[in-house]
Parts: structure tokens; C-alpha cells; sequence
């Protein structure tokens, strides 16, 4: 994509390095982003005893499925666009500049909370564990190094990323094989995990329902591929390849560890057994990552444990830096088409766009000061409600990327066939709409923030203030984004060149 201006040498402090990364670094990114340790270690375990116990591995199955439909477009119309700001390039595109500019907002909304989410993690553990700093301090070096990373060369980064990425994925491999080569205590159970009947058991209102809202989400990070497209050695064959890779091992990997758990503490008694390891000082769930480390260390040995119990931190420390880099790129984005300020759209001499990397940070970094200065919980708090903030948002826009495919293809119809640009499009949607229902409608458990007096694994839409507040923030910042576009009285043709050029 090339930029707006027309010298070379105005154009090259708004363009990106290209040729930097390919399907694998790209991948390093993505899978990074849905930190598959964490999501195991904290999401799985919930997703057992709240939602549909021996069959949460096929309500992840499921998720990923329809992700792979939502990739299916997302692919096709990465054909036809190659920007930074991937998702409101999109929605541009199919749907107008005025809801284009208005979802790149929420987008960077999500992708700020995800990232605020994972440093309130990240030093609430480390807290925990190591001790020696508060909290804060742990996340804010965290914060300086991510910062420094993200203003060198992309590929540096996906390097950084794919060493830590490597050693997180080969412990869950080795882990989940040794125990479905023992088979655990009642054998191998495809059926109690993976049949239609047992994912739906309970209902999308009751227990199923619970366990995909948890199951999406893990997947948060996944869709990011596109947003690498300009830094791609070629990003018409790139980015549809990393997408699909990038859902298949996803999807695959939290299947196949989901189920493994499963089976290492048997179909039967699951939820008993998840209860009984993940209880810490009386109060079930306290501690899911034990269940994980629990069956690790069975299996394969405490070292493994140990190993996971480091690679936790490692996970955190990538997301870190993989949502750097997507908010850093959707405000480099938006500053170049005249939507934030130009100066947004800088580039260093690495090719990394360093004045939003630096704008990230800032804002980062003071809503970390703002947790500590208010002694906010860094899990309870900033990670719970960041993290539901993040996921519904995210989804939201997921949902509108699909429409705009729908709506671009019918206008312009080229070599994609129906299945790319109707059905699967199509079929996405009315998932990812669930999806959302159900993110929303069990927000109390995801973020943590029920109603006094309400049981959330009962009562849907039992909700705080703060809880509302979270919940409908994404639909407002869609609202404000697109009435402040279209009541701009003077067109930004920098904004209409960038996402319909």
C-alpha cells in the first residue's frame, strides 16, 4: 500500500518496511498475541466447572471453526487491501470511510485494554512469585522493554517472539501427549469432549453457553495477520497463508491440550477433579493454572511445572509486545489517513512506525500509574476488566469485518467464489453474533464484575455499574467514531485515498 503523499520523499516517513517478515513471522505474531499457555492455564480450567465440563475442548473446537469461516473472507479480502489498520481498512472498504474510521477506534481500544490487561497480569504475578518489587514496578519493566522492541525493526520482534513462542508450544505438545499416551484414569473419551450433544449440553443460555464465551475469548489476537500485510515480503500470498496457519494451530493446539486435560483427570470427574486442583485457601478456581502444572507434573515430571510455571511469563511478556505492535500500527494507520495526527504516521529509520509506538506506550504506561496511584487490584481488577473490555470489543468488529465483506464482493465481483465471499462470510457472522451474545451476556464472569447478590453461573446480564459501563463502551466509541466522521464537514481525502485507494 503505498501512502497518500506524492514525493518520495514525503512518502517515506508514512510508509513501513517492507519485505521484513513472512508467513511464519507473522505467525509468530499471531499465536504470540493468543498466548496459549495463558489461555490454558487460566481460561480452560473455568471454562470445565462453569461451563460444560468434559466437553469444553469442543466448544474451543467449535470457536476456532468459526473463525476459520471469518478467516475465509478476512483472507479473501486481503487480496484486494494491504494496510496497517487491517480491520477499518476493511470496513472501509465495505462499508463506508464514516464506519471504516469509526472501528478503527474501537480497535485500538481493544487492542490497548488486551495489552493493559496482560501488564496487570504480568505484575500481579510476578509480585506473587518473585516478590522483591510491587506490582507496578514489575509492569512497568515490562512496559520499557516492550517499548524499546517495538521501535526496532519489525523482524527483530517476531525473532524475540518465535524463541518464546517455540518453548510455550513444545511444552503444551509434550505435555498433551504424554498424557493421552497414558490415556489417564478412564482412557481416551472423543465422545464426552467432542460430541454435539455433549458441547451443547446445558444449553447457550446455561453451561454452554459459559464455556464459549471463555472459548472465544482465548482466541483474541488471532486476527492481526493482516495487519503485518505492508511489512510482508508479499503480502497477496502471505497473509492469507499466515491466517489460516495461524487459526489451524491455534485451534489445534487448544483442542488437543483442552482435551488432554480432560483426559489426564478423566471424563467422568473432571469438574470434581478441576475443582479440587484449582482450590486455594477454600475457594474453588482461586488458582486454575494449578491444574495444568498439576497434571504436568504427573505426566511428565515436576520440571515441566517449573518450566510452564516460567514460560507463563514468557507468553505474557509476548502478547505484550504482539499488541504493541497491532495498536501501534491502527494509530500509525489512522494518523496517515488524516484521521488522528499526521505525526502518528512517522517512521524511524528501522521501519518501525515509532511515534505510535510511543503514543501506545504513553497511554500505557499512565493507566498503569493510575491502577497503582488508586490501589487497584492488578488481576481482580485491571486484568479481569481490560481483558472482557477487549474481547467483546474485538468481536464486535470481527462481526462488522464480515459484513463489509459480504457488501464489498457484491459491488465487486472478481475470481473469488461464492463460498469465500457469501457463504462462509455468512455463516461467520451468525456465530461471531452469538459469539458477542453470549460475551455479553456472561460479562459478570469474564471481567468479574456481577451485581451484588446475583449468581453469575445462573443469572445472565447480572452486571455492576463498572460491568455495564465495560460492556457497552465498544458500542459507544462505535457511536461517537462515526458521528464525529460524519459530521466532518470538510472530507479527508487522505482517509478516502488510504482505505478506497
Amino acid at each position: 500500500m503505498t501512502s497518500t503523499r506524492t514525493t518520495p520523499e514525503a512518502d517515506a516517513p508514512a510508509t513501513l518496511h517492507t519485505g521484513r517478515l513472512g508467513v511464519i513471522g507473522i505467525v509468530f505474531f499471531v499465536v504470540a498475541a493468543a498466548a496459549p499457555l495463558v489461555g490454558m492455564t487460566g481460561a480452560v480450567p473455568v471454562a470445565i466447572v462453569l461451563g460444560n465440563g468434559a466437553a469444553a475442548p469442543g466448544a474451543y473446537l467449535a470457536v476456532g471453526i468459526t473463525l476459520l469461516l471469518f478467516s475465509v473472507g478476512y483472507a479473501a479480502m486481503s487480496q484486494r487491501v494491504t494496510n496497517a489498520g487491517a480491520f477499518f481498512a476493511y470496513i472501509g472498504r465495505g462499508l463506508g470511510r464514516h464506519l471504516g474510521s469509526a472501528s478503527a477506534f474501537v480497535s485500538i481500544l481493544a487492542y490497548l485494554a488486551i495489552q493493559l490487561a496482560i501488564y496487570g497480569f504480568f505484575g500481579g504475578l510476578l509480585a506473587a512469585q518473585v516478590g522483591l518489587l510491587p506490582w507496578w514496578a514489575w509492569s512497568l519493566l515490562a512496559w520499557a522493554v516492550v517499548t524499546l522492541l517495538s521501535l526496532l525493526s519489525v523482524d527483530v520482534g517476531a525473532k524475540v517472539l518465535g524463541v518464546l513462542m517455540l518453548l510455550e508450544l513444545g511444552a503444551l505438545i509434550v505435555t498433551s501427549i504424554a498424557i493421552l499416551t497414558d490415556g489417564g484414569p478412564e482412557g481416551l473419551n472423543f465422545w464426552a469432549s467432542f460430541s454435539p450433544a455433549a458441547i451443547l449440553a446445558g444449553g447457550l443460555t446455561g453451561s454452554a453457553g459459559i464455556a464459549f464465551a471463555f472459548a472465544f475469548a482465548s482466541f483474541i489476537g488471532f486476527e492481526a495477520t493482516a495487519i503485518y500485510g505492508e511489512e510482508s515480503k508479499d503480502p497477496k500470498k502471505v497473509v492469507p497463508r499466515a491466517t489460516y496457519l495461524a487459526v489451524g494451530v491455534i485451534t489445534v493446539l487448544f483442542a488437543l491440550t483442552a482435551f488432554a486435560m480432560v483426559t489426564g483427570m478423566g471424563a467422568s470427574q473432571v469438574v470434581e477433579k478441576t475443582v479440587e486442583l484449582s482450590t486455594l485457601d477454600g475457594v474453588p478456581l482461586a488458582d486454575p493454572a494449578a491444574v495444568l502444572f498439576a497434571l504436568a507434573t504427573e505426566y511428565v515430571g515436576p520440571w515441566m511445572a517449573t518450566v510452564m510455571g516460567i514460560l507463563v511469563l514468557s507468553s505474557l511478556f509476548a502478547g505484550l509486545l504482539a499488541f504493541q505492535n497491532a495498536a501501534s500500527r491502527y494509530l500509525f494507520a489512522l494518523g496517515r489517513g488524516g484521521a488522528l495526527p499526521q505525526p502518528l504516521s512517522h517512521v524511524n529509520r528501522r521501519g518501525a512506525p515509532s511515534t505510535a509506538s510511543l503514543a501506545t506506550s504513553v497511554v500505557s504506561g499512565l493507566v498503569i500509574a493510575v491502577f497503582a496511584l488508586f490501589r487497584l487490584d492488578p488481576i481482580l481488577n485491571m486484568f479481569y476488566w481490560f481483558s472482557g473490555l477487549a474481547v467483546v470489543a474485538i468481536v464486535l468488529i470481527e462481526i462488522l469485518v464480515c459484513i463489509a465483506v459480504i457488501a464489498y464482493f457484491r459491488r465487486n465481483q472478481g475470481s473469488e467464489n461464492v463460498f469465500q465471499t457469501v457463504i462462509a462470510p455468512v455463516l461467520a457472522t451468525i456465530g461471531l453474533i452469538l459469539g458477542e451474545y453470549l460475551l455479553m451476556s456472561r460479562f459478570g464472569l469474564l471481567a468479574g464484575t456481577v451485581a451484588e447478590g446475583i449468581d453469575p453461573t445462573v443469572t445472565s446480564w447480572g452486571l455492576s455499574p463498572i460491568g455495564w459501563v465495560l460492556v457497552g463502551l465498544p458500542f459507544a466509541v462505535l457511536l461517537v467514531g462515526y458521528l464525529h466522521s460524519l459530521w466532518t464537514k470538510t472530507e479527508n481525502e487522505a482517509l478516502v485515498q488510504d482505505v478506497l485507494s
